[in-house]
Order: structure tokens, then sequence, then C-alpha cells
């Protein structure tokens, strides 16, 4: 299984938005959140390391596998 690396948090909020269903619903100072359904993701604009990122999938139920389908 191949690993996960640090991602800037601007190509993470496209990618969530873009392929998984969520949208923008506000940006202030550094983090922006999104909302699918009724989840609500808050997502840093700087770089997202490894330990946050597996977070931030295990909130949004996105499998490693998956996301890295749209991020290699």
């Amino acid at each position: 299984m191949p690993r996960l690396r640090p991602i800037p948090g601007s190509t993470l909020t496209k990618i969530l938005c873009n392929q998984f269903g969520f949208s923008k619903v506000r940006q202030r100072g550094s983090h922006v959140t999104l909302c699918r359904d009724k989840s609500y993701i808050t997502v840093p604009v700087g770089e997202i390391q490894v330990g946050l990122l597996n977070r931030i999938l295990r909130d949004c139920e996105i499998s490693r596998e998956e996301f890295l389908k749209y991020y290699s």
C-alpha cells in the first residue's frame, strides 16, 4: 500500500470538493470549512502532515486507497 505524504491544504480542499462531494462553506483566516450532508470538516490552508491527513480522511469516511486514486 502506498504511503501518504504531506499535502498542501488547498490541494486537499480541491480534491474533497471535486471528487468527494464536499462544498466550501466559509474561510476564516487560514482554515477552510467544508460540508457534505451534515458533516463539517475544517482544513488548514497550509501544509498538512500525514497524521492530520489521516484524521481528516477518517472523519470524512474516505479510505486511504480511495484518496490516493486522486492524489498520486
